[in-house]
This record gives structure tokens, sequence and C-alpha cells, in this order.
């Protein structure tokens, strides 16, 4: 057990080292260069910080119930939740578009225009809209995060589709699929799988940008994003720091939770594919 611990550490020396030195080089810089913990706190700084946050307690409604938790896990709920209704809402209408518009001619032709001309527009701009049609409530920040996140998984899931070979389209076929609906589930969907997962991650990624610009700006009054924002009016960089490095390994986790699901679960046959 002592050598199998030793032996991982000994693979992960190389990641290791490289955080310590730029954790080193951030104390270095700030201490020594910048001197100005407005400009750029250091690492102690933002450890002092983060010791502090989790001491401190916050309120979070639960059903019926008002739960008493660290702050810092407070906002963290607040932010998961916000950018759970989004990415749900843009998997449930994003994923369907996108195969109705990769399989049928006639409904590309009428959703490319639509989509061509709104997807452009920055997520951002639609804040004032989300505030008005929906509120400071968590669905108001979700409707952001739902504009940022649909597109990314529209078009990764139509380009999967319209890649999809013909000869197994018609080898299908000869084997029995006759119906749109079969060819989709049995052929479509598994080809297509790969472009729909890497369309998810970019939407997840774009989806989390969203969640912190959504909650800066006022969609909520809740959150991680939220709290830099109330951190910097107060000068707080420190703190400011704390709840950026927190997005940054959540932002992280969740990437790497997914991917390990849909390895484990979809794509175990592309192991060892490549190098």
């Amino acid at each position: 057990m002592v050598r199998g611990s030793f032996q991982r550490l000994k693979n992960n020396s190389v990641e290791l080292l490289s955080v310590v030195s730029a954790l080193i080089i951030w104390q270095v810089t700030a201490v020594y260069i910048v001197q100005n913990k407005f400009f750029l706190p250091s690492f102690t700084d933002v450890a002092e910080a983060f010791i502090i946050t989790i001491s401190r307690q916050g309120v979070f409604p639960f059903l019926s119930m008002n739960l008493e938790l660290p702050v810092l896990l407070v906002d963290t709920l607040y932010s998961l939740m916000h950018f759970s209704i989004g990415l749900a809402a843009a998997l449930a209408i994003g994923i369907p578009v996108g195969m109705l518009m990769g399989w049928f001619r006639s409904v590309e032709r009428v959703f490319d225009p639509l989509i061509e001309i709104v997807r452009p527009i920055p997520p951002l701009a639609w804040i004032p809209f989300a505030i008005i049609w929906i509120g400071l409530n968590p669905f108001g920040a979700g409707f952001v995060i739902f504009i940022g996140a649909l597109f990314p998984i529209i078009i990764n899931t139509f380009t999967g589709f319209k890649s999809v070979p013909r000869i197994y389209v018609e080898a299908a076929k000869v084997l029995g699929c006759n119906t749109d609906r079969e060819l989709m589930r049995r052929v479509a969907i598994p080809s297509a799988l790969p472009s729909i997962a890497a369309g998810v991650r970019i939407a997840m990624g774009v989806g989390w940008m969203c969640l912190v610009a959504a909650e800066m700006f006022g969609v909520s009054r809740n959150g991680l994003g939220f709290k830099i924002w109330h951190n910097y009016y107060l000068h707080h960089m420190d703190f400011v720091l704390v709840y950026m490095l927190v997005l940054g390994f959540l932002g992280l986790l969740i990437d790497r939770l997914l991917r390990s699901y849909l390895e484990d679960k979809f794509f175990k046959w592309r192991t060892g594919v490549v190098m």
C-alpha cells in the first residue's frame, strides 16, 4: 500500500512541481514586486481569506427549511443551482433541435437562418431581458446560462448527425431499419455521440462563464459571481481571488466528472485508440 502511494506520488511529481512552482512565483511576485494587496494579494493572503470565508455562516433555503451552512458552500450551491437550470434547459432543447436539423433537410432550412441570426449575439446582451422577463431569481440567471450553452449543443449535435456515413444508413436499411426513428436511434445517435459529447463539454464551459457574468451583473443576489463583485466593491481583493479559485476548481471538477462518466458509460470502445 505504501509502495503504491509512493508510485502514484512519483507519477504525479511533474504536476505537483508545476503547481508548487506557480504558488512560489505568485507569493514572491505579490510580496516583493507588486507590494500592494489591492493589485495582487499574495497566496498567504488568499489562504487566510479562505479560512475566514469558510468560518462564516450563511442560510440556504431548501424546501421549507433554512439550512445554516458555511457561506462559501451556500454561494456554491446557489451557483450550481443556476448552472443546472440553464444547462438542463439547453440540453432538453438543443439536442432534439440539432438532431432534427441534422436528419431532416426541411427542418434545417427552417431553423438555420434563425439560429445564425441569434447565435452571434453575446449571452450577456440578454441580461436586461432576463431581469425584465424573469426577475432576480435562479431562473433569471439560468436563462442567461441557457442562452450561452444552447448553441454549442445545437451546432455539435447537428454536425454529428450530418457526419453519419451514408454506408451505415444503407447497411441499417438492409438489416431492417426502415423508419427514420429506427435509423436515428440505432445508427445516427451512436455515430454522432462523440460530437454531441464535445458540444456538451463546450456548452458547460460557456455556461460556467455566463453564470459568473449573470451573477455579477445583477441577475441574482447570490452565488460565487455575485460575491466576486460584492467583494470588489469592498476592495477585498483577497476574497475576490478566493471565489475566483473556487470557480476554477469547480469548473475543473465538473468537466472531469463529465469526461469520466462519458468514457465509462459510452466510450469504452475508444479506450486506447489514441495514445
